[in-house]
């Protein structure tokens, strides 16, 4: 079959009608206008012959025509912007009509463009609107080497496409402002964040600068506050990766003469160029001109309260925040102002509540006298559990077995128990079980007659027999000798013992509290504690917890010690810093409240002045110390010296360490020799 003769007139239009088709599949894959530019110009060389190809968009905020993609031109696309009445894409944009120039040497219009089109050897030229059915954006232009090179259906063709791109060029703007906005959405819930969960504002600001930098380029950021006692802007944070040196935090300015000052004075955005930058007054602010920086933007912070600062941005780009720029950024410093006043407040607040604090000292004293605990410091909930636990046990004759690390106040409560009951008008007598020899050991306690050993020249009456009708405080009770543990039993059970060198029986109506900082469970598998003993003395048990695990109450315990030491010094001690009570909160105290006591003694000491000095350095010196002391090492062989002196010094037997430590007597000594034990160590 043979092709008609109108066949090879109408191939032309079907190929730039299929050229359509397949622009059109690309409006649908390309979200960015670049690479929808690139594949547009490709398309149209399938069809059409040119050699310059220019896509010009309507900047709004300038008036200007801005060449956004091209081909075959001897410049970048970004470095050409032109007045809407100098282009010819602004005389299309303005009257939605096609220019056509068919030869360029005969044509006078458009100067400053006719010049680009001829240093790139276009000879004609033809330019179409851009618009979509909502707005007008730009104009699509294409030139060619030869002259009038571009006929009526290519005008028509050249329109048609015109309209398929501003379609395209619309929906990838749309989507391109919606992520945009997304971003900055995104920068502000980021910022937000930050700003709530750090009270510090000039610690966070490094990293809310790096969020800000992600959406609106600048290349300095810092907050300037007012400084009302001297009347100055000062520096109050800083982010300047670039150069760390070109301004320090507390550098002042004068308010009329920086930047930052005027927009605090006048209450606005103010944005000052290079030119301003470098002959302002201020040798600070002529500086960043110095370094660079070509545009500064100020911001005031500004609170229902009145203006605090500013907010200041700076750049190395001329013109380098744009109007939607600024709109971003004031919400952001409302932000800032919004965090700087709550921290200010809270800093207000935390100084106030210090003070309450230590005005509060006497009524918690005298709190404390009513309620029996007139000596126990604290507020925390593992404290006031252990109190309750004493009021509860206090009314009844129960034995109480107090248990703790040292140093966390286990004669306090048995003391505040023997107040609360009604053993209150009795005796309160004590005995640290681990402070006595052994052999001396059983006369504290039981008393003896005279004569009964040598040195026993009179009768002595023992502690339990001080402590009838009222209470026994035995404190390390875990260091009682195993041969004297059944006559303690004997006591618990039946209320009556005899005293050394008698035989006759005496009745005593007593009430226990025992104190340990030994595990006395371990010690019954060990074989050093009667287990018989150890039910006997658990009826009610309390435990002690350790000044680490309530360091709520530490700043309480330091004021406490502060005002006694002072008070017994002659000394007027009125404050102690929040940063040196941090540091008391965050130690570890391996002697718990006892190490505290005796730390604040050495401060009141060392304080010459109504403030606290505290010296903590010397926490850091002993932290090594304390650590090496917990080493498995240590424990084992403070474990074996403390079995050599319940055996009394005696290795091998029945009765021996070796036995008592469940090891071979070879065994042991070859421990003692490796450990440097010597009989010094445990002869008492």
């Amino acid at each position: 079959m043979q092709a008609g003769p109108g066949y090879f007139q109408a191939e032309p239009s079907l190929r730039r009608y299929e050229a359509l088709l397949r622009m059109t599949d690309s409006i649908a894959r390309h979200r960015s206008l670049e690479e929808l530019f690139r594949e547009i110009t490709s398309r149209l060389r399938e069809v059409t012959a040119f050699e310059f190809i220019t896509f010009n968009l309507h900047d709004p905020a300038n008036n200007q025509m801005c060449i956004y993609y091209s081909e075959g031109a001897p410049f970048r696309p970004e470095t050409i912007r032109v007045g809407v009445d100098a282009s010819p894409s602004g005389w299309v944009w303005q009257r939605q009509a096609v220019l056509t120039m068919s030869d360029l040497s005969a044509e006078t219009r458009f100067p400053e463009v006719l010049k680009i089109l001829r240093d790139a050897r276009i000879q004609s030229y033809c330019c179409v609107p851009l618009t979509s059915s909502r707005r007008k954006l730009g104009a699509l232009g294409i030139g060619s080497h030869e002259g009038n090179r571009f006929e009526e259906r290519d005008l028509d063709f050249l329109q048609r496409v015109g309209d398929l791109v501003a379609v395209a060029t619309e929906s990838a703007l749309t989507y391109n402002a919606l992520e945009q906005e997304k971003e900055r959405l995104q920068m502000l819930l980021e910022v937000n964040a930050t700003l709530v969960s750090h009270f510090d504002l000039q610690q966070s600001f490094p990293a809310i600068s790096g969020y800000i930098r992600e959406v609106v380029a600048q290349d300095l950021a810092t907050i300037s506050l007012y400084d009302e006692s001297k009347q100055c802007m000062r520096k109050y944070a800083i982010d300047y990766p670039a150069d760390p040196d070109l301004c320090h935090i507390g550098d002042t300015y004068g308010m009329k003469d920086s930047t930052s000052g005027r927009a605090f004075l006048q209450r606005e955005t103010i944005i000052a160029g290079h030119a301003e930058l470098a002959a302002s007054p201020s040798p600070t602010v002529r500086k960043l001109a110095e370094h660079g920086i070509r545009t500064v933007c100020c911001i005031p912070l500004i609170t229902p309260k009145g203006a605090l600062g500013s907010f200041n941005l700076g750049s190395k780009d001329d013109d380098a925040f744009s109007v939607r720029d600024l709109g971003l950024l004031r919400q952001i410093a409302a932000q800032m102002a919004i965090a700087l006043d709550n921290s200010r407040a809270y800093n207000e607040i935390a100084k106030l509540k210090d003070k309450l604090a230590e005005e509060k000292v006497y009524l918690q004293g005298e709190i404390r006298s009513v309620l029996h605990f007139d000596e126990i410091v604290g507020e925390s909930q593992v404290l006031k559990r252990v109190l309750d636990q004493a009021k509860t046990v206090a009314p009844s004759d129960a034995t109480v077995l107090i248990q703790g690390e040292t140093g966390t106040g286990k004669e306090l409560i048995a003391r505040a128990v023997h107040r609360m009951s009604s053993r209150k008008d009795g005796s309160f007598i004590k005995l640290n079980c681990a402070a006595i020899p052994t052999g001396l050991l059983e006369s504290e306690l039981f008393g003896h007659e005279r004569g009964a050993f040598t040195g026993a020249i009179s009768q002595k009456v023992g502690r339990l027999e001080l402590a009838d009708k009222g209470t026994l405080f035995l404190d390390e009770v875990g260091d009682i000798p195993m041969e004297l543990q059944p006559k303690l039993l004997r006591v618990l059970q039946d209320q009556e013992f005899e005293r050394l060198g008698s035989t006759r029986t005496l009745k005593v109506n007593i009430r226990l509290v025992a104190a340990t900082n030994r595990d006395l469970a371990s010690d019954i598998v060990d074989r050093v504690f009667r287990s018989d003993l150890y039910y006997r003395l658990n009826v009610f048990p309390i435990h002690m917890p350790a000044l680490r695990d309530r360091r709520e109450d530490i700043p309480l315990l330091v004021r406490f010690f502060v005002q006694n030491f002072a008070r017994r010094m002659g000394k007027q001690i009125d404050s102690i810093s929040t940063e040196t009570v941090n540091a008391l909160r965050n130690w570890h105290w391996p002697g718990n409240v006892r190490e505290l006591a005796n730390f604040m003694e050495r401060s009141v000491i060392l304080s010459e002045g109504s403030v606290l000095r505290v010296p903590l350095a010397e926490l850091t010196s002993h932290e090594r110390i304390h650590e090496d002391a917990g080493t498995l090492e240590n424990v084992e062989r403070e474990h074996i010296v403390r079995a050599l002196r319940d055996a009394r010094g005696v290795v091998a037997g029945m009765a021996g360490a070796a036995s008592r430590l469940g090891l071979k007597r070879t065994t042991l000594q070859s421990k003692m020799q490796k450990m440097g034990i010597s009989r010094r160590d445990y002869s008492n």
